[in-house]
């Protein structure tokens, strides 16, 4: 169930995963939201956040992308609005595309790190797919430091929206990658990356 809050309402997982699946019918764009949920989760749980709230952000957080590519963020907020989301839930999906689809500024640490993980993700399983193992339980930062360098590799995992992110967070590249690999590895066989391990 949904519960209320105003005139808004808070979504549960279990009705935000149905949400992404009505607009999103490609396993790879399920498998991603679940990854930036996993990431999401465990950066909430380092800080003392609201686990649930940073989790569904990051697992609706590409809502559109499938069926609105052109007008990816933008059609996320006015499915959003329709199921009433609060408002920092909106806002916060919104963050992830600034500079590239929108113009809202991550500003709330939550917003920070989905703009900074968002892109890393998609770089991490990319190397998990050349890897021997195609696990992401031996993965090491070193190993995805190395892919980070050859931009040709998993050009579409935008390096700069990365490092810009890190430098947000306050941590290394090497740090967020770090945290994101390990963040990832807790959930490897729901997000496809268990491997051969």
């Amino acid at each position: 169930m949904l519960k209320t809050m105003g005139m808004e309402r808070i979504p549960n997982r279990e009705e935000a995963l149905e949400l992404l699946k009505r607009y999103n019918e490609q396993e790879s764009l399920i498998r991603h939201g679940l990854a930036v949920e996993a990431v999401m989760h465990h950066f909430a749980a380092q800080c003392g956040e609201d686990i649930g709230k940073w989790s569904i952000i990051g697992l609706c957080h590409d809502l559109d992308y499938k069926k609105y590519p052109e007008q990816h963020c933008t059609m996320t907020r006015r499915i959003l609005e329709e199921e009433q989301w609060p408002e920092p839930y909106i806002r916060a999906i919104e963050s992830h595309g600034w500079g590239l689809c929108t113009d809202v500024e991550p500003l709330e640490y939550l917003e920070k790190v989905l703009f900074a993980t968002d892109e890393l993700t998609g770089l991490i399983t990319a190397c998990v797919y050349v890897r021997p193992s195609k696990s992401i339980l031996d993965l090491t930062t070193k190993s995805v430091m190395k892919k980070w360098h050859t931009r040709a590799f998993a050009a579409g995992a935008n390096r700069d929206v990365i490092a810009k992110g890190a430098e947000m967070l306050g941590l290394s590249i090497e740090a967020l990658v770090e945290e994101t690999i390990v963040a990832m590895q807790k959930r490897a066989e729901e997000i496809g990356l268990k491997g051969e391990m």
